[in-house]
């Protein structure tokens, strides 16, 4: 249902804001004047800065209440919200749970705001029992280039972004996470120079090992960029003539030194899983197959692990301490889903 005309208690809006841009605001602007209180379910919260999401539930929040006097800013309410790729249901509870953390009733006066820009913004089908106020997207802006273009060193323009968001952007490139990202970014964009004479852009596959044993997951430490120092499922590139279950094995023996020998490990093979969000990697679009290892108990302990090839270390840790803020790209997400956690 779409009502443009209808006044609301709550108006929902769902975003990334990476960063907040005068797009988004106009948004808010109209929600202001359709409700009495927003509610800011700012998404990717709980993550560890990456190109795509550099800023923090809190920067963000900071971009947007400060855009506004103190008396509108009262009726805006900034919720992180996690993201919970490849898991619908479970990311429609994290929503009805970030808007009843405001409202205390799901059955409250409540609407969703927003614009179609895209198929990210599919989210305005997903909730039927709450009406959708559409807003025109402002002068065609996105996040995106405004994102790239500052971490590759360049400042954000007034015209795109409110003085709030460049407040924040400027004492944000003071940091070293800003140098780290800059330094990321500075990568990525050689790596995709040497496919600028592609007739296309190209897909790259590759094949990840989740190993679980004893309540413990194997992981390894990136070395290299992207992602330098955050855990990892052991996994690499696809060989052009080895198979998705083949590269598995070569890049878990060649990351992990895992002492398990190998028919052993074939038969422990659980289940596999096709892993395809468009944004997951920022080298470019990236596939991968996930293959889920099941190791018996053993009163042995847990088989030697040692990093090397692309893992600065390979170690076993406890389930219960994983960790979305440590975790490169969506392997958190690759692992809740095939683990069911």
């Amino acid at each position: 249902m779409h009502d443009d005309a209808k006044y609301y208690r709550y108006l929902v809006f769902i975003g990334r804001f990476q960063p907040f841009h005068r797009g988004h605001k106009a948004v808010i602007d109209e929600a202001l004047k359709r409700a009495d209180d927003v509610i800011m379910l700012i998404g990717s919260a709980n993550l560890p800065r990456s190109l795509r999401n550099p800023f923090s539930v809190a920067e963000r929040s900071n971009m947007i209440k400060k855009a506004y006097s103190a008396d509108e800013a009262k009726r805006i309410h900034c919720v992180g919200l996690d993201d919970a790729l490849y898991n619908d249901t479970r990311w429609l509870k994290y929503v009805q749970a970030g808007v009843k953390s405001i409202t205390g009733d799901l059955d409250a006066d409540i609407g969703l705001i927003g614009h179609s820009k895209d198929s990210s913004s599919y989210y305005l089908s997903l909730f039927p029992n709450w009406a959708a106020v559409s807003v025109p997207n402002y002068h065609n802006l996105s996040a995106t280039p405004i994102r790239d273009s500052y971490l590759m060193g360049a400042a954000p323009t007034p015209e795109r972004t409110p003085e709030s968001t460049r407040n924040v952007l400027n004492k944000f490139k003071k940091t070293s996470d800003y140098q780290r990202l800059h330094e990321a970014a500075g990568f990525i964009y050689k790596y995709k120079k040497q496919w600028e004479a592609a007739p296309y852009p190209p897909t790259f596959m590759t094949a990840d090992a989740l190993v679980v044993q004893s309540g413990h997951i194997l992981l390894v430490e990136r070395r290299g960029m992207p992602g330098r120092g955050l855990w990892a499922l052991p996994g690499g590139f696809l060989d052009p003539k080895e198979s998705l279950f083949g590269a598995c094995i070569r890049e878990l023996r060649e990351e992990t030194r895992l002492e398990v020998p190998e028919p052993v490990l074939r038969g422990s093979c659980h289940s596999q899983h096709t892993f395809d969000d468009p944004y997951r990697s920022a080298r470019g679009r990236t596939i991968t197959q996930a293959f889920y290892f099941q190791l018996k108990n053993d009163p042995k302990g847990l088989p030697k692990v040692k990093g090397g090839d692309d893992a600065a270390g390979a170690f076993w840790l406890p389930l219960a301490e994983l960790d979305a803020k440590k975790m490169f790209e969506d392997h958190y997400a690759i692992i809740t889903k095939m683990v069911g956690l």
